[in-house]
Parts: C-alpha cells; sequence; structure tokens
C-alpha cells in the first residue's frame, strides 16, 4: 500500500502553483519500509526523504515525520491512502481562499475486493462529510487527510503528545490550536481513498477499534469527567437495548454494539483495565 501511495503522490496535479516533497517515517525497528522508499524514490519526480521512529507511538512517528518535512505547508495522509490528482491543489487553494490555519478533506473507503453486505449497509468504514468551507471542531478533526499552515507548530517542541501513543493525538492537536484560535475548515473537492482489507471487516476488529478509542478519548483534557458520567449512564442503557437490535439485522446490532464498546472502553479504562493496549491489536 505505501507504494500505490507514494506512486499516486507522482502524478499530483500543480498548475504549476507550488511545488512538493513526500517524507515517509517508519514506525518500525528493523526498517521495513526503507528498501520500498529506495525504490519509489528513483523513479518519482518529487523528493523523497525516509525516516525511523523505531518506538511504537503513533504521535512520536507524527513529531519525526514534522522534523523533515520542508515548506510553507504541511500535509499528512496515511500510508493505506491514496489521493486524486486534484488532492494537494483543492487543500492548498482552499486553505489560501478562506485564509484559514488548515484544511482537512474526506476520507472515502476502498475495497480490492467485495466486503459482507452487512459492511456496506452498517456504513462501518464510511466518515461524515461536510459542504466545502464548514468550519471543524477540534474534536471532529484528524490527520488522515489534512494539510495546515507550517506556523502552527513554529514554537511547539513535540506537537503531537507522547501520552496519546496508541490513538487520539490528532484529535488532541486540533483541540488545542482551536484554542489558541486556529480555524480549520472542510474541502469536500480534496477526497483521499483508505484501503479496507478484509482483516478490518471482521466484528472483532470494529469492537476493538471502539474499546480502544474510549479509552484514548479519556486522555482529552477537560472531557474526562464529563464522558465518564455518560457513559455510566450509556453502558447499562445500551446493555438492554443490544440483545433487540439482532431483530433488525447484523448491521443494527454492530452498529449499537460499537457505541456500547465505547463507553464500555472508557469505564474499563477508569477501573484499571486495559483490554486493547495497542493499535497493532486493531
Amino acid at each position: 500500500m505505501l507504494r500505490r501511495l507514494l506512486e499516486k503522490l507522482a502524478g499530483l496535479v500543480t498548475d504549476d502553483s507550488f511545488t512538493y516533497s513526500a517524507v515517509v517515517a517508519d514506525n518500525d525497528a528493523a526498517r521495513s519500509a526503507e528498501p520500498i522508499v529506495q525504490a519509489v524514490a528513483a523513479c518519482v519526480p518529487y523528493k523523497l526523504t525516509y525516516c525511523s521512529e523505531p518506538t511504537k507511538n503513533i504521535a512520536l512517528v507524527r513529531n519525526k515525520t514534522l522534523e523533515h518535512a520542508r515548506g510553507d505547508f504541511i500535509a499528512f495522509i496515511d500510508d493505506d491512502e491514496f489521493p486524486v490528482e486534484r488532492w494537494l491543489i483543492e487543500l492548498l487553494r482552499t486553505c489560501e481562499q478562506r485564509n484559514v490555519s488548515g484544511v482537512l478533506g474526506p476520507v472515502r473507503p476502498f475495497f480490492d475486493t467485495p466486503p459482507p453486505a452487512w459492511l456496506i449497509k452498517g456504513r462501518f468504514c464510511e466518515r461524515p462529510e461536510h459542504p466545502t468551507g464548514t468550519v471543524m471542531e477540534g474534536s471532529k478533526c484528524r490527520t488522515g487527510n489534512v494539510l495546515f499552515r507550517r506556523s502552527l507548530i513554529a514554537d511547539e517542541a513535540e506537537p503531537f503528545r507522547r501520552e496519546f501513543g496508541t490513538g487520539g493525538e490528532d484529535v488532541d492537536f486540533f483541540m488545542r490550536m482551536n484554542a489558541r484560535g486556529h480555524v480549520f475548515v472542510w474541502c469536500n473537492e480534496a477526497p483521499a481513498y483508505e484501503s479496507v482489507p478484509p482483516s478490518r471487516w471482521t466484528r472483532r476488529y470494529l469492537i476493538n477499534r471502539a474499546l480502544l478509542r474510549g479509552r484514548n478519548n479519556l486522555k482529552l483534557k477537560g472531557a474526562r469527567a464529563r464522558m465518564v458520567i455518560t457513559s455510566c449512564v450509556a453502558v447499562p442503557l445500551y446493555s438492554l437495548v443490544l440483545p433487540f437490535t439482532l431483530l433488525g439485522g447484523q448491521h443494527v446490532f454492530m452498529n449499537y454494539a460499537i457505541r456500547f464498546c465505547d463507553h464500555f472502553g472508557r469505564l474499563l479504562t477508569v477501573a484499571g483495565i486495559n483490554p486493547v493496549s495497542t493499535r497493532s491489536e486493531t
């Protein structure tokens, strides 16, 4: 998937209005991505830089990427995604026209083979989209498809906080930027597509991801008490409702099961129990 992304980046449309480079931050102590980057670097028209962060921590990986990034604007895209040809130019144009700190775009699912019907019916791989220009709250922002001005991190020694090593580091980042007055908007003309392999079609994957999300949400400043109270009410209610959702089909049951696990993950964390400790378990 990394090779596909790097090759897709070679076809980006710029209208000769800007240049770009790419940084690959490898979160593998064995440096497994290095041969791929070296092979592709000789064939693409943009500068491609490789770096490694051996410690398993997504926040540290993002910070390592920023250490090597150059230019007035920085864009993030995950290695299991690939952009449309006008991805960067649409993000950049929206950022400059709206005079904002950054711009987010949609991440849409891409299946190499047809997934189960219940997965599609429940829309479990889809994410919310918004009209272009919509101002985004930090709690709804992610780094899977985003461009922002380098000036945002000029005084940041550690833009992404290491305590969010298993996820949630991007939400925390955008919430802190919001608190400082930075504005982020949406651009629906700059989508990226995320590959969804069969390993992510399973109920176990979706459940584990929800449990981990619940755990990481509690790390967000100013939200812990409210979240815990909400989850104390939600968990028993969902427990009562879940058996009846089976009548609506697998997609309805899984929808409610995921909501239940979002809340249950929070309460388990408060109790000192972490059923999902790393991103690799999801």
